[in-house]
């Protein structure tokens, strides 16, 4: 099996249910995987940029869990990015050490998946992800794909029924997950 790295980007997992979930899950999916828990190791935004460096160089797929925030990234997790994915390592003339990886991007929303449709809010989930697939192809990494879960608010968690729906359904995205990483 490939090496597989999951970047968990969430910046406080232990008050996540959805993330939390999907990262159990796929812990117990794909325990060869490497897990990349950003909040434990850098809760103060002080990145490891060898180290993080080194566990992206000997991966063959990379997966960015997070949960979206403000139609963007977590923070910590672009700053992970920001410091990690620099000129001359990632990219530029010299910058290979990304170049034939394949990339994951598997996210989860508070609101509906239906709030996320152009003809919703006028941004598709795809939209907010340009970033990220902008970073992969500057890099020379292979986009391939996403799994998506929308309705998991941290919001609903006091109502138990809506709990155990949102458990289920992260369970769910775990499965569709470790089954995109296996057909790389």
């Amino acid at each position: 099996m490939k090496n597989v790295l999951v970047v968990s980007g969430h910046t406080d997992l232990n008050d996540s249910v959805a993330n939390k979930t999907i990262m159990e899950e796929l812990a117990k999916l794909l325990p060869s995987a490497e897990f990349d828990y950003l909040d434990k190791l850098y809760p103060d935004y002080k990145i490891d940029v060898q180290a993080e460096q080194a566990k992206l160089e000997k991966a063959d797929v990379i997966v960015l869990q997070f949960p979206v925030f403000w139609y963007s990234l977590p923070s910590l997790l672009e700053r992970w990015m920001e410091q990690t994915f620099v000129h001359g390592w990632s990219h530029g003339r010299t910058g290979d050490k990304l170049k034939g990886k394949k990339l994951v991007v598997s996210l989860t929303t508070g609101a509906p998946e239906d709030a996320y449709r152009k003809d919703g809010m006028g941004y598709g989930i795809d939209d907010l992800l340009a970033p990220v697939i902008a970073t992969c192809t500057l890099c020379g990494m292979e986009y391939a794909g996403r799994v998506y879960t929308g309705d998991v608010s941290y919001a609903t968690r006091s109502d138990a029924a809506a709990l155990a729906d949102m458990k289920a359904r992260s369970a769910v995205h775990a499965e569709k997950l470790a089954k995109r990483i296996a057909s790389l």
